[in-house]
This record gives C-alpha cells, structure tokens and sequence, in this order.
C-alpha cells in the first residue's frame, strides 16, 4: 500500500540520520585506555551505539546500570563523547539526498532522538544542521523518552501538523513503537544500528527501507 505524502519526515538520530557510531566508539574506548584496557573495533560498539551510555559502556567494560560505578562512569563517558561529537560523524550516505528530496516536494524535515539536548545541539550544529532542520526533539524535553510517543507528538505540536501527516524513520523497535503509538506512518532503517534482538520485520513498521533512496523514492 502506497505511503500517504507526508507533510514532515522525522528521524531518529543515532543510527538513522547521523551515523554518530564512530565518535561514540572512540568515547568508549578512551574509557577503556584509561583502564589500562586495549580499544575495541568499532564492529563491536556499533549495534549497541543506538542504547547510549548503557549499551556503549556494556561492550567496553561489561558493566550494567545496576553496577554503582555505573552512574560515575557515564558521567565519565558523556564527557568524553562531548568532546568528540564531530571527530567522524556524518550524515549516512543517502542521506542528503533525502533531505533534498523532502525540500523538493515542499515538506519539512526534523529529528526526534532519545539522545540527551546538552549533546544534540551541539553535534547537529557541528554538523550544520540545526537551521536546515524544522524541528529537534530530545528525550529531556518531555516526560518520557522513546518508546513513549511524547517525543514525537511534542514535534507535531511544534510543527502544528496531525500524527497521520508525518513520517518517521528510526533504526530501533523503539523507533517504530513511539511512532504508531503517535498516529505516523512507520519506517524502519535498514542502514542503521538496529540493536534491537527482534528482527526488523517484526517491529510493525510500515515500510523497510534499504536506504536512504528508498525513502526519497516512496515520497
């Protein structure tokens, strides 16, 4: 069934839009060497870059958010990755094109992440995309991060657009559910971290997209 034209396309951040893995690899890792401790590939940070803090500090020192060291240690990693944000950061192949794309058919485009505004801010001017973009929505702005739809409906009501009018494209289940539960139409990033145990094509989503093309192609 043909997606109805959005009037705005929303994405998730980490793993969908900006592939902000490498930077938060590195982040882990100067944890780790200052432990004593050899870097890990950036193979292994990759499907867990989506989970923040927790999932990057589980792969580099195997420790849960149960460990009391743990809230030091986030601590200790978000300032690391501060002052990283923009070391390898990119937007993912395709990815401009899209947002073209989107312009070309006089929609609008806007992110809405889990990713804490003290660092979304910074990494999207870095990356010179905070005027290009209508909207940004991080998890501390509202009561309650993804999977809840709060995030996603405080972006409608910025925008002053209906559920239905929007698209919204993420690389997690989590992604996927805050969006139903918002009243968009659903689209599951295939290129992204996908951190996720389910399989992609058990998280509901509407469509699949390979790329960020396939996307620019449904418009």
């Amino acid at each position: 069934m043909k997606l109805p034209t959005p009037k705005v396309v929303l994405f998730d951040l980490d793993g969908t839009l900006v592939d902000t893995a490498p930077d938060l690899g590195h982040a882990a890792n100067l944890i780790r060497a200052e432990r004593g401790l050899p870097p890990l590939p950036l193979a292994d940070y990759r499907p867990v870059a989506s989970a923040g803090a927790r999932g990057l500090l589980g792969k580099a020192l195997g420790i849960t958010m149960d460990d009391p060291e743990f809230p030091a240690l986030r601590a200790q990693f978000l300032d690391r990755y501060r002052d990283n944000l923009t070391r390898e950061s990119r937007l993912f192949d395709g990815m401009e094109a899209l947002l073209a794309a989107i312009g070309a058919r006089g929609a609008r485009w806007g992110i809405v992440t889990n990713k804490p505004s003290a660092l979304t801010g910074p990494l999207l001017d870095g990356l010179q995309l905070t005027a290009r973009s209508a909207v940004s929505i991080s998890a501390d702005e509202v009561a309650r991060a993804k999977p809840a739809p709060d995030a996603l409906l405080h972006a409608c009501e910025r925008l002053a657009v209906a559920g239905h009018d929007c698209w919204y494209v993420g690389d997690d289940k989590r992604d996927i559910t805050a969006g139903r539960a918002a009243g968009m139409h659903t689209i599951a990033a295939d290129w992204g971290y996908l951190g996720a145990d389910e399989p992609i094509d058990e998280w509901g989503a509407d469509r699949i997209a390979e790329s960020p093309q396939q996307i620019a192609d449904w418009l």
